[in-house]
């Protein structure tokens, strides 16, 4: 019988699935993963049989893997800022106001 990783465990895992999908340079990826890692760990929050728990974690722990390293390809081949990411602060305003 598998154990359950334990709340830290788990805490901490999720703190590095969300920075990884912060690093996306792309809007949409970075959106997605951010979004897909909480589904995912909402649904490991809700899970109470241990050894789903485990498996689920362990498959999070895999796409953590496969995340960083798409993310470092993104990174190195990101596009150009959409229109929707720009700062209040790179908007031009009128000098007569």
């Amino acid at each position: 019988m598998a154990t359950a990783p334990s709340k830290q465990a788990i805490l901490q895992l999720y703190h590095s699935s969300l920075r990884t999908s912060r690093s996306f340079s792309s809007y949409n990826f970075r959106n997605y993963f951010v979004q897909k890692t909480k589904d995912t760990f909402r649904g490991i929050q809700s899970e109470s049989d241990p050894s789903r728990v485990s498996s689920m974690y362990s498959e999070a722990v895999r796409d953590l893997a496969v995340l960083r390293r798409s993310a470092i390809v993104n990174q190195l081949y990101g596009g150009w800022k959409l229109a929707v990411e720009k700062n209040p602060d790179d908007l031009l305003t009128r000098g007569d106001t």
